[in-house]
């Protein structure tokens, strides 16, 4: 029977081994600091937001009631960005330095109805937040108070009653708009305002542009007086008030300050 040799080496158990014959490459991995790791994860926090920012909803504080009421003056909204065509920034904040930018394809264009957030075509610097109320091609006009789109009232018309508006220092009339996809929502007119004689000629939207009106009718800075809004102004769609606060009342009176019933609501 053949034998398999095996030669092993044996070493003093006393030796002592030299420095150089210890010295081996560390793979071990080094472990972070705690500073350096909680920097990285704000890093990346910070950077997808910003991308989410830019690219896909964006917050947004409403200073005015032009749209009431819909959207109440204190009201947070969250836009959608992404549905109309990412725009991206054409300027950086703060010093107010203008940037090239361009716009990534649309899901959709805005219909008539929705409400819709744009960069103001007199000052673009600021951004304004409307009902889209007709698109291009269409004609807009306006009788007693209503607007009519191609010779036809943009809904059917039904009032509910009156309310006071104790910010305005006024009693307004509620009416209910409902057009002819189902959508529908609330506009107002004062109540001492002459509905009969409010009107506007005919006006036809030019290509690429839309025609804003606020659901404030008669407290809204909207396209009756500054004209069209340019599909490139157009921002994107207002989903939902995730915050909304009165201004005028003092923190420490937080539970009459915070609208907790219009945190959540869609917007339509």
């Amino acid at each position: 029977m053949s034998h398999l040799g095996i030669n092993i080496l044996r070493m003093p158990m006393n030796k002592k081994l030299s420095a150089d014959e210890n010295s081996q490459p560390d793979n071990t991995p080094k472990r972070k600091s705690v500073f350096r790791e909680y920097t990285e994860s704000i890093l990346v926090a910070l950077f997808v937001a910003l991308l989410l920012r830019v690219s896909v909803v964006q917050a947004y504080h409403v200073p005015t009631g032009s749209m009431k009421d819909t959207i109440l003056a204190g009201d947070y909204l969250l836009v959608n960005k992404f549905i109309y065509g990412i725009r991206t920034p054409d300027e950086i904040p703060i010093i107010d330095v203008q940037l090239p930018h361009f716009r990534l394809p649309a899901i959709k264009d805005p219909k008539p109805g929705e409400i819709v957030v744009f960069k103001f075509p007199p000052d673009p610097t600021q951004n304004y937040v409307k009902r889209c109320i007709a698109r291009e091609g269409q004609t807009v006009e306006v009788r007693q108070g209503l607007a009519y789109i191609d010779g036809k009232p943009e809904g059917r018309l039904e009032l509910i009653g009156k309310v006071w508006d104790e910010e305005e220092r006024s009693d307004l009339l509620s009416y209910r708009i409902t057009r002819d996809d189902g959508k529908s929502y609330i506009i107002r007119h004062y109540s001492n305002h002459n509905i009969q004689a409010e009107r506007m000629d005919p006006v036809v939207v030019p290509q690429g542009h839309y025609f804003m009106m606020g659901d404030n009718r008669d407290n809204s800075y909207d396209s009756r007086s500054w004209g069209f809004v340019p599909r490139e102004n157009v921002v994107g769609e207002a989903m939902f008030v995730y915050w909304s606060s009165i201004a005028n009342l003092p923190f420490h009176d937080i539970m009459h300050k915070i609208r907790w019933s219009r945190i959540g609501t869609l917007l339509d």
